[in-house]
C-alpha cells in the first residue's frame, strides 16, 4: 500500500469499528427495559393517531455521550 493511502485506510477501519459497535448497540437496545419509557417521554394517542416524544431518553443519551466523549477528549492530550 502507498503511504498516500494509509490515512484512507485507518479512517475506514475506525469507521467500521464504530459502525459495528453502533449495530451492536442497536441489538442491545431492546433488552433495556428502561429505555424509551422514562418521565419525561411523551406518548399521546388519539384514536389511530399516535405521537411519540423522546424527550427524557434523548437528553439522557446525550449526557452519557457527552461524558464519554468529555473523557475521550482528556485521554488523548
Amino acid at each position: 500500500m502507498t503511504p498516500e493511502l494509509q490515512p484512507l485506510g485507518r479512517a475506514l477501519i475506525f469507521f467500521g469499528v464504530i459502525l459495528a459497535g453502533f449495530g451492536l448497540l442497536l441489538l442491545m437496545v431492546p433488552k433495556i427495559p428502561w429505555l424509551g419509557r422514562l418521565p419525561g417521554d411523551f406518548l399521546i394517542q388519539r384514536g389511530r393517531f399516535s405521537f411519540y416524544v423522546p424527550l427524557a431518553s434523548c437528553l439522557a443519551a446525550s449526557l452519557l455521550l457527552s461524558v464519554l466523549l468529555w473523557v475521550i477528549g482528556r485521554f488523548r492530550r
